[in-house]
């Protein structure tokens, strides 16, 4: 499972945070794990930076994926938006150096 974007608000100076998930073997569409605002946006945002996970600053897809529940996948009125997001995600990992083994 590789980590996946986390979207944020930037309008609410942080106030709004959102992390996807998905496993290409369990999952139909991306499920939202994660979501919060202000202290809780924060520590989101936190562990995704801590994991290198990428943000996104993006308030109306933020704003949209808030509303799905825990858990659930994304509703198809996202999935666009999240289709670009996870193609230029994925674009930039294929470009980047494999990490150095351990």
């Amino acid at each position: 499972m590789h980590p996946e974007p986390v979207t944020q608000d930037p309008q609410a100076d942080r106030g709004l945070a959102v992390a996807l998930a998905y496993e290409r073997e369990r999952d139909d569409a991306p499920r939202v794990v994660a979501k919060g605002r202000d202290q809780v946006a924060e520590a989101i945002l936190a562990v995704a930076q801590a994991n290198g996970v990428p943000i996104r600053k993006d308030a109306p897809l933020a704003s949209l994926l808030a509303a799905v529940e825990l858990d659930s996948v994304i509703p198809v009125e996202a999935y666009v938006a999240v289709a670009q997001l996870l193609s230029v995600l994925y674009r930039g990992r294929a470009a980047a150096p494999a990490p150095a083994p351990r």
